[in-house]
């Protein structure tokens, strides 16, 4: 079984389920999992972990992400997006309406109401199947942030431009936005994922090149190991001495370790005496306690 992470270009017309779907079939195994849902018009980055590696889907899903995407103003339509039924038309935009000012207006927090066509859950139905349904229902904003709005290129009525953000942001939604603003409409073109959770889209391989890296016995030279998703916490190295201890899973004093300037406000990612990774540890009672765990008894 592989374990570790991936770097995805999911292609458009797939869905994230098919990415981790078709993985499965390719790499033969069952235990896969996905960071943050892409829309099937989208495209771009999509970090998949693999086998030990699942238990990082909830650690990364929660990091920044940058999209470069592209929208036109004069139009709003049901999904937000080129690919829905359009529903209201607007006169074009003044030769001197401020439109790049009005953009960079959005960095920073601001409230976002959420898609009707959307993965988010009221009452445990999801909003796209409502909005299928013919309903639409009121949502409740939310809180995100823009961390930055950069290479904005207006070639009216498309602009394109460089989006980072918190996670839960809807790019289509922040267009819809920038329309609304500036008393029009506006909807997305096209969305391509450039970054999230570290991983870079010019790193990304789609997955044709992925079942040819497994055919010529490649794979594994790109599958990330899982300890380099924290290579920015500091390291512990337990004492063999204290091997049963650190294998039971219990939490491990400071004289367990060789190191011996441990910084207990911050997390440990701990290894055993042969360089093998164990896990992620916090600081708690005077103890390292087990975060995450990625050793497996039985590997």
């Amino acid at each position: 079984m592989y374990n570790g992470l991936l770097n995805i270009y999911k292609e458009k017309d797939f869905t994230s389920h098919d990415v981790v779907a078709k993985l499965r079939g390719i790499l033969r195994q069952k235990k896969i999992g996905h960071t943050g849902t892409l829309d099937p018009n989208a495209e771009g980055v999509l970090p998949v972990c693999l086998g030990k590696g699942t238990k990082l889907c909830d650690m990364l899903t929660g990091t920044k992400k940058q999209y470069k995407v592209s929208f036109v103003f004069e139009k709003e339509t049901d999904t937000e997006d080129i690919w829905g039924t359009v529903t209201k038309t607007h006169e074009p935009l003044k030769q001197d309406a401020p439109i790049k000012d009005t953009i960079l207006s959005f960095v920073g927090e601001y409230d976002q109401v959420p898609p009707m066509y959307s993965a988010k859950k009221i009452n445990g139905k999801k909003l796209y199947e409502l909005a299928r349904e013919g309903k639409i229902i009121e949502r409740k904003p939310e809180r995100i942030r823009i961390y930055d709005i950069s290479d904005i290129e207006i070639s009216y009525p498309e602009v394109t431009m460089t989006v980072t953000c918190s996670k839960g942001t809807y790019i289509r939604s922040l267009c819809r936005d920038i329309g609304h603003k500036l008393q029009n409409g506006a909807c997305m073109t096209k969305l391509v994922r450039t970054r999230s959770s570290g991983f870079q889209l010019e790193y990304a391989h789609t997955l044709s090149e992925i079942e040819e890296a497994v055919k010529t016995g490649k794979i594994e030279e790109w599958i990330i190991p899982i300890e380099k998703v924290f290579l920015k916490y500091q390291k512990g190295t337990v004492k063999k001495d204290y091997d049963k201890v650190l294998f039971n899973g219990n939490p491990l004093k400071k004289e367990m370790f060789y190191e011996i300037d441990l910084d207990t406000t911050k997390k440990l990612r701990v290894y055993d005496e042969s360089e093998q990774f164990i896990g992620i540890y916090y600081w708690k009672k005077n103890m390292f306690f087990p975060d995450k765990i990625f050793y497996d008894n039985n590997q």
